[in-house]
């Protein structure tokens, strides 16, 4: 009766109900989330669940990894409540986060076989293009292809989601950086999907931008500190690849007239696309596998360069940002030019900073 008469209330100061549903989404999953962290932290420290420094670790103490559990439950209530549509428009959805979020939670607790975290993801994924009928289905005239067979669409897309699901992850080694990039990612879908009328996904990403600032409060922090965990990364990594997917669906199929979707998407994903592919280069390169552990990311030049933790990640995101203003400047040109603006700076991007390192590495043997 209360909260009737409240949006009552607020009905009679002529306040939208998609204003309501933002604010509300928004601070509901942020004081889920700041409330839910101290809490976990105090059951991780009594119940020793912390991550023990190992040799590529980048931090030396002891600290809790079960921050992706706020993630999770700030979203899920948040959205339940602000994004009702998304129960009905986006079947499975929230069965497809949950499944997700305990198997990042057996991984982090008790650490879950590769290949079992890769069935889950591709589980998931298949409840979303099936259970939502949302999927890649075009290149827009990449490379000269547009419509997209239904079989190789759900092939691609199901790979597409493992891809990026993976790549956040990648970086999810530094203080700050995951959830920065994410709030960046995060952002620009709110852009895009308030653009196109489509609320329900427009609080998706309202309530991820909360829940990450919330968490980031915690994980810059040095008397609390806590990481978000497979829980979080794998949860994160869904819900920014699902938006992703989403975009491209809806602007292949309705009146957006926007054609560069596909590469619009490698600028926004930029630092988890090219980290990852950085590495992998690497490794292919020196003869390893291209999922054996080093300290070659994006984010270890950095700090081979004497920048901490937050720097970097500030730098890092500075990038991103970059990218995505240089996208959405040539958002109109032809696809294939765009993708070679992408291309280009990318791969300058890598080299600049790769040189940087080896000069900084070789000045000091000679000294």
């Amino acid at each position: 009766m209360g909260n009737f008469k409240l949006l009552e209330y607020l009905y009679t100061l002529s306040i939208s109900p998609i204003y309501i549903n933002v604010f509300g989404a928004f601070f509901f999953a942020l004081i889920i989330t700041l409330i839910s962290i101290p809490k976990i932290i105090r059951i991780s420290y009594k119940k020793q669940l912390m991550d023990v420094p190992g040799e590529r670790s980048s931090h030396v103490n002891k600290v809790p990894t079960l921050g992706g559990v706020a993630l999770f439950f700030g979203i899920v209530v948040s959205t339940s409540i602000f994004a009702t549509d998304l129960g009905v428009n986006y079947s499975f959805f929230l069965s497809a986060i949950t499944i997700l979020f305990f198997i990042g939670l057996m991984d982090d607790l008790l650490v879950v076989a590769p290949d079992k975290k890769l069935y889950g993801q591709i589980v998931s994924t298949i409840f979303i293009i099936f259970g939502s009928g949302i999927m890649i289905n075009s290149f827009s005239g990449l490379f000269g292809v547009y419509q997209i067979p239904y079989l190789l669409g759900v092939i691609l897309t199901t790979f597409v989601f493992i891809v990026l699901i993976n790549a956040y992850n990648l970086i999810d080694g530094i203080d700050g950086l995951a959830t920065g990039v994410g709030i960046v990612i995060s952002s620009c879908f709110v852009y895009i999907f308030y653009r196109i009328f489509d609320y329900g996904i427009g609080i998706l990403a309202i309530s991820t931008i909360a829940v990450l600032l919330g968490f980031g409060r915690y994980n810059l922090s040095r008397k609390f500190k806590i990481f978000m965990g497979d829980t979080g990364s794998m949860v994160i990594g869904f819900i920014l690849t699902f938006m992703a997917i989403r975009f491209l669906y809806i602007s292949e199929n309705s009146n957006l007239g926007l054609k560069t979707a596909p590469v619009l998407l490698l600028f926004i994903f930029v630092i988890p696309i090219v980290d990852t592919l950085y590495v992998f280069t690497i490794r292919i390169f020196r003869g390893r596998s291209p999922f054996s552990a080093d300290k070659n990311h994006l984010h270890h030049q950095f700090l081979k360069l004497g920048f901490n933790h937050i720097k970097t990640s500030i730098i890092l995101v500075i990038i991103n940002i970059f990218f995505i203003i240089v996208g959405y400047y040539f958002r109109n040109i032809e696809i294939n030019k765009l993708f070679l603006i992408f291309i280009v700076l990318s791969i300058s991007f890598v080299l600049s900073l790769r040189y940087i390192v080896i000069f900084k590495n070789n000045k000091k043997i000679s000294l």
